[in-house]
């Protein structure tokens, strides 16, 4: 098609946008459906669904018409405002990622994505891994596939850590993890000759109706608006956003773990919060949501660990817990609260992992992961593999699949390259907070009253508005300067230092 203006260009991009949305729309609420409310065996179904409207999206991603758009309005670069340069630059990158993809590779993955999250959730509750391995194997097989199509000059690791956070490699990593390890390992060691912390009381029966209740409760005081953020449940919580008006976050409920559930709405909130305070301008256009999945963790954990287990926060909400749960904390003030919430053990579930150890379980990740994607591991061998690890990072036998490397959700859903983001994010985050409180000064005397709106407010001015509109790198440096993940280090050996009167 011949443009005759750059408005005339412009009223395109802005129709394929809108379009590609809608079909992304469908496509998460297919998803979020799958993940809640459907019916265990409506997978076969919704995978014909999804094969379709994924045909879809891959025309409308590959089609002549948008490469002659783009090529038009590239052109036309220095009469564009800087919003639509980062549009085309978006569209552009992702026209050429799926140029690459043949047709019939990216619907059949699509497919294949549907049906090992089924598999998945039977292998998992079933404790079957053989039943998910062809899957991993697959998986791997067109992720390997894919890092050669996007990035043929990088090793195939590092294409996929890129996609989820870009620029990121497995040299930096390396050092990254190395450091962290460094940090922690003495720290968990120094831990272990101090008398444990006593948490027995969390794992008390705690009724699945009253923690929905609770549930509703935390998400009033983080700042979720319910008019515009929904809660269901799920195997392995997660959070989807469909535009700023339209959040959901799902959760778990454990009847004997009252912080499972509690520590998965405060995380999910974060997820929330990220997108619901975004720009009106940036939906229905590649710039909806967030930048990276680095910057997406460093919200989710902030709320959290940062704030969710500080001792300000379990003040603010400590005695309407008691309200919602009389009985099982009847002998428990909110120090004894406070200390059991941030107890430090080497533990099965990554998920469920204190914030010390937190980041010892992504690395088994990372590590499984470089091997799967190089070659040296077959996705049969996972389990031993993954067993290895566990107890050579966090000194633990692992007693089955279901609580060792069925566990996470992530691996059936393609995301491989995704878990390091974890780490980074909650180091991103300390160094968020400590900007925060040399600009802000002490912002837990708020909290403390149940007031988070000051550290929402800083964070949606300097992160959540913004959306996609800024890469991750240029987002984070403009609000806190070059990443050191030496604030991390420090915060941690700062904060389980006082915990358990560390020398």
């Amino acid at each position: 098609m011949q443009y005759e203006s750059v408005a005339q260009a412009l009223e395109a991009l802005d129709r394929t946008q809108k379009t590609e949305a809608a079909y992304n729309h469908a496509m998460g609420v297919l998803y979020l459906d799958a993940a809640t409310a459907a019916p265990k065996g409506s997978y076969a179904g919704r995978g014909n669904t999804m094969e379709v409207l994924s045909g879809v999206i891959y025309d409308l991603s590959t089609s002549p018409e948008r490469g002659a758009l783009l090529s038009y309005l590239e052109s036309h670069r220095q009469e564009l405002a800087p919003v639509r340069i980062r549009q085309v630059e978006v569209i552009r990158k992702n026209y050429d990622r799926f140029q690459k993809i043949p047709a019939e590779e990216f619907v059949a993955y699509q497919v294949l994505l549907n049906n090992a999250g089924a598999v998945w959730e039977k292998a998992k509750n079933e404790n079957d891994f053989p039943s998910f391995a062809p899957y991993l194997e697959k998986i791997v097989e067109y992720n390997r596939k894919f890092a050669g199509y996007f990035h043929p000059e990088m090793a195939p690791y590092d294409a996929l850590l890129n996609e989820y956070e870009e620029g990121m490699n497995m040299v930096t990593l390396d050092t990254f993890f190395s450091r962290l390890r460094g940090t922690i390992v003495p720290l968990i060691e120094k831990i272990s000759k101090k008398p444990p912390i006593d948490d027995s009381f969390l794992f008390r029966t705690y009724p699945v109706e009253q923690q929905r209740k609770f549930s509703d409760y935390l998400m009033k005081v983080i700042g979720l608006d319910r008019s515009y953020c929904g809660i269901a449940e799920t195997e392995h919580p997660f959070t989807t956003n469909f535009n700023n008006k339209d959040v959901r976050i799902t959760t778990h409920y454990y009847e004997n773990s009252l912080a499972s559930s509690m520590y998965s709405v405060i995380h999910e909130g974060g997820h929330a919060l990220y997108e619901l305070n975004a720009e009106d301008q940036y939906n229905a256009t590649v710039l909806s949501g967030g930048v990276s999945m680095g910057i997406h963790e460093s919200q989710s954990r902030f709320y959290e660990n940062l704030i969710g287990r500080s001792r300000g926060f379990i003040h603010a909400i400590f005695p309407k817990m008691k309200s919602f749960f009389p009985e099982q904390l009847r002998d428990v003030d909110e120090e004894m609260f406070y200390r059991a919430v941030n107890k430090a053990q080497p533990s099965l579930i990554r998920t469920e992992a204190d914030e010390l150890t937190y980041a010892l379980h992504v690395m088994v990740r990372y590590e499984i992961e470089k091997q799967l994607i190089s070659g040296e591991l077959a996705a049969k061998d996972v389990p031993g593999r993954w067993n290895e690890l566990y107890q050579e990072y966090l000194g633990i036998e692992v007693p089955n699949d279901r609580m060792g490397c069925l566990q996470d959700s992530h691996w059936s859903g393609g995301s491989i390259g995704y878990f390091p983001s974890y780490a980074l994010g909650s180091a991103y985050g300390v160094q968020m907070l400590r900007i925060m409180q040399q600009e802000l000064g002490d912002i837990f005397a708020d909290v403390t009253k149940g007031d988070l709106s000051g550290i929402t407010g800083w964070l949606k001015e300097h992160i959540h508005r913004y959306a996609s509109f800024k890469k991750p790198g240029e987002l984070f440096e403009e609000a806190c300067g070059r990443f050191d993940p030496k604030f991390y280090t420090d915060y941690l050996t700062e904060k389980f230092s006082e915990l358990y009167h560390l020398d």
